[in-house]
C-alpha cells in the first residue's frame, strides 16, 4: 500500500474518531440544541424511560455541569498561583460524574464500558443518581432545584441540608430550576417534550 493511501486511511478514521466535543451553538434554546445535536435528544428520552427523569431536568443540569462539552474538566489548582498541582476534583464529562461515583454508577448497573463524555452515558448516569436520590430523599423527579443540590452536595449532604450555608449554591440550583422550566416550555414549543 503505498504511502499516501495510508495517510489518507489514518486521517479518515481519526476524522471519524469520537465525534465533536464543543457545546452547541445556541445554550439558551432547548429546540436549537436538539435540532443540532439530535442524539443528545434520543440519549436523554431513553434516560427518561429507565430512571423516569424528565428531559427538560437533565437538560439544565447538564447545562450547569458541563454546558454540554464533552470533555469538560474542573480547573488546574495552582500552588504560589503558578505550579499546577492537579484539578479541583475528579469530575469529568457531560455530567461532571466523580470517579467514585462513576465507578459506582458502572457497578451497580451493569455498564461496566461507560464513557463520561459519551451523552448515552452520561444522560443514563444522571438518570440514575437522580432517581436514586428520589428514592432515598423524596425529591420530585421534576424538581430540578432540588435534583441539583442533591446532585451537587450528595444525598448525605443534601439531607444534611449543607446547602443552606452555601448561598452561592442555592443561587445556581435555582437558575437550574428556571432554566429548566425555560427548556421544558421550549421543547414544548417544538413538539420535542
Amino acid at each position: 500500500m503505498n504511502r499516501f493511501l495510508k495517510l489518507a486511511i489514518v486521517g479518515l478514521v481519526a476524522s471519524c474518531g469520537g465525534g465533536t466535543h464543543k457545546a452547541p451553538r445556541n445554550l439558551d434554546n432547548a429546540c436549537a440544541i436538539v435540532a443540532e445535536r439530535p442524539a443528545y435528544l434520543r440519549a436523554m428520552k431513553k434516560a427518561e424511560r429507565r430512571w423516569g427523569i424528565p428531559v427538560h431536568v437533565q437538560m439544565a443540569a447538564i447545562h450547569q455541569e458541563s454546558k454540554f462539552i464533552a470533555d469538560a474538566r474542573t480547573p488546574h489548582q495552582y500552588a504560589l498561583g503558578v505550579i499546577p498541582i492537579g484539578r479541583q476534583s475528579s469530575a469529568y464529562g457531560y455530567s461532571q460524574a466523580l470517579d467514585g461515583t462513576w465507578e459506582e454508577y458502572k457497578a451497580e448497573t451493569g455498564n461496566r464500558r461507560a464513557k463520561r463524555n459519551d451523552i448515552s452515558d452520561a444522560t443514563d448516569f444522571m438518570g440514575w443518581y437522580m432517581d436514586g436520590s428520589t428514592r432515598a430523599l423524596g425529591i420530585s423527579k421534576w424538581d430540578a432545584t432540588s435534583q441539583y443540590l442533591a446532585y451537587h452536595e450528595g444525598r448525605t449532604g443534601y439531607a444534611r441540608k449543607s446547602y443552606r450555608s452555601k448561598s452561592w449554591l442555592m443561587r445556581v440550583a435555582s437558575k437550574v430550576g428556571a432554566r429548566a422550566r425555560m427548556y421544558r416550555s421550549q421543547l414544548v414549543s417544538c413538539g420535542k417534550a
